[in-house]
């Protein structure tokens, strides 16, 4: 069974003033960061969904990756997280037919490291499996195959954390060594916030 990667990145990102996907941080743009943990953590092929500024998302794209990515647009980003999830499923179940379980990663959380995608990737025979920090959760969050169809068929506006909470039975808590799992970049001051705790860490 493999596991495939799926990057949200369709979000109009209007507290930050430009798309999220192509912002810096260090030598490497959001996007880039988030696909390498994903690459590095074991993951086989990667779906990027992009909405409106889906320009600027393929050219944050990385150059020379061994990887596979395909970039799909969503086209009604302004249905939620869940729908851009729904376009970024149906493209793995009929493209990568061996997927057993998809990481869902967010392009706004690109302090995520390649262990927390490995441990999210070993417990993929888990219907849903959640990392956490501190004991707090964060992203990315496994989704195998079980639940496809349940998120599939849920409405967009309830999102994809109802699926989450309807049965606690099923989610697997994994805990790792990663604040960055908790680092949601929304605003200017947010990156501000990452570009200085980066600054900080020792070298």
């Amino acid at each position: 069974m493999s596991v495939a990667g799926v990057v949200l990145a369709a979000g109009a990102s209007r507290r930050m003033g430009t798309p999220k996907a192509g912002l810096r941080f260090g030598e490497r743009t959001f996007l880039d960061h988030v696909i390498a943990a994903l690459e590095a953590g074991g993951v086989g092929d990667v779906v990027v969904v992009a909405g409106e500024a889906v320009a600027a998302v393929r050219a944050a794209l990385p150059v020379g990756r061994t990887i596979t990515i395909a970039l799909l647009r969503n086209h009604a980003p302004e249905r939620g997280q869940l729908s851009s999830l729904k376009i970024a499923l149906r493209h793995v179940r009929a493209a990568i037919p061996d997927a057993g379980a998809i990481v869902m990663a967010l392009v706004d959380h690109p302090a995520v490291h390649a262990g927390t995608v490995a441990a999210l990737a070993a417990a993929g025979d888990s219907a849903i499996a959640v990392p956490t920090y501190d004991g707090r959760r964060g992203h990315p969050v496994l989704f195998g195959r079980a639940v496809w169809q349940e998120l599939l068929d849920t409405p967009d506006e309830v999102g994809a954390r109802a699926v989450v909470r309807a049965d606690a039975g099923r989610v697997r808590l994994v805990p790792v060594d990663d604040p960055g799992i908790l680092v949601d970049v929304d605003t200017p001051e947010d990156f501000r916030r990452l570009l200085a705790d980066q600054a900080r860490e020792p070298r």
